[in-house]
């Protein structure tokens, strides 16, 4: 049994989600298919949960990654109130502080400079007598503190809201479905896909790979062979602990000055991320003890009066970056990278990395790549304006 489609996409995760959006609003017959039973069982369900510029990679001069992330934010927060809102955020600066208030202060222009100088993207230094409203922030040698906006909000449904409206743009969404294997031709090419009913084969023009930390091992299945780019999985770690700080916070580890964010969340305190190298089954990745100590550690330190102890720990999770290999974790590119199985006409493109709060734009490339694959469509919508909301519980998008 056979079927064809234009526009094949690999994974339901964020940016399957937004590229299935983006190829559907374009004009393109598109089918998504997922291996697990539900949307976002990856990442991007367990992401910090922010939509955000990424303040920190301004530290490693990635202004394009930051400006594209700021403007991708301001839209999100147009067009999907209910779902995305911003969030007032705290720097502290200690006097053991590895970065200054002048420092800080420096940072916080130059992002709302990115951001357009927008009213969401100015900052404030807080008055000392306001610092009492930072319940439970450890006040010793406390300098400045400084307040700026990010944006929150629930990942996986923000995901599965994307995938909606997917669908009603005219993509068919199909989970518990695994490629067993990719054939690429002069025409675009074929997959073998399996469920647990049937075998069929689907025709495509063209193919997407937007399967995450499953991506490269996906590449291995794809004939002609195609290079298996050299990535690293790493692991970011959360922990949620009981009744939630007043506010939100970016702070700096005392052990290593590495950024880890204390958010409310869900009436609770959201406690992230580390990062480390993974290896092992994507599947199967969780928060290990050490990050566990190294979270509940850094959050003792600027909380020492609020809960922090191992049996406190209400949720642990953790979720994988796929990043290129360079000499420090800190200092590699989160923007998106893609590979074209060709230059001209390309027939399979895979998506790696890249930022749930940028995967608009992201599609919106991926779409590019591929105009001269594709034949011309009417276009149906545009992804800069389309309405986004949270789809019903236990409909066809996902539980």
């Amino acid at each position: 049994m056979s079927e064809d489609c234009d526009v094949l996409v690999i994974g339901a995760g964020i940016h399957g989600a937004g590229i299935a959006q983006a190829a559907a609003a374009a004009g393109y017959d598109t089918l998504l298919l997922e291996q697990y039973a539900d949307a976002a069982r990856g990442t991007s369900s367990r992401s910090s949960k922010l939509i955000h510029g990424g303040l920190r990679y301004l530290e490693g001069a990635h202004f394009g990654l930051v400006y594209e992330s700021l403007r991708e934010r301001a839209v999100l927060l147009k067009n999907a109130p209910g779902l995305v809102h911003l969030t007032p955020m705290h720097i502290p600066v200690y006097e053991s502080s590895r970065r200054g208030a002048s420092w800080i202060a420096a940072g916080l222009s130059l992002y709302a400079l990115l951001g357009g100088l927008r009213s969401e993207n100015r900052f404030t230094g807080l008055a000392k007598d306001a610092w009492t409203e930072l319940d439970g922030l450890q006040p010793t040698d406390l300098q400045s503190v400084f307040r700026y906006h990010e944006a929150q909000t629930d990942d996986a449904v923000l995901t599965r809201a994307v995938l909606a409206s997917a669908r009603n743009l005219g993509t068919e969404v199909r989970y518990g479905t695994e490629v067993v294997s990719a054939t690429l031709d002069s025409n675009g090419g074929q997959a073998d896909v399996k469920t647990a009913e049937e075998t069929k084969t689907i025709r495509f023009r063209v193919l997407v790979n937007a399967a995450g930390p499953w991506a490269p091992e996906l590449l291995k299945r794809i004939t002609p062979v195609q290079p298996v780019p050299t990535v690293d999985l790493v692991r970011g770690s959360h922990i949620v602990l009981p009744a939630p700080t007043i506010g939100a916070y970016y702070l700096e580890s005392p052990r290593d000055g590495r950024a880890v964010f204390v958010l409310p969340w869900k009436e609770r305190t959201l406690v992230g991320t580390t990062e480390a190298l993974y290896r092992g089954d994507p599947a199967s990745v969780s928060a290990p003890q050490e990050d566990i100590d190294y979270l509940l550690q850094t959050y003792a330190h600027y909380f020492p009066g609020l809960p922090a102890s191992q049996d406190q720990i209400l949720e642990t999770f953790a979720g994988l970056r796929v990043l290129p290999k360079g000499p420090t974790l800190s200092a590699r590119s989160r923007e998106t990278r893609f590979r074209l199985d060709r230059p001209q006409s390309p027939r399979l493109l895979t998506v790696l990395g890249g930022k749930l709060t940028t995967y608009r734009a992201t599609a919106e490339r991926v779409m590019r790549y591929f105009r001269p694959s594709l034949p011309p469509a009417t276009r149906r919508a545009d992804t800069l304006t389309i309405q986004l909301v949270e789809p019903a519980t236990g409909d066809q998008y996902g539980p």
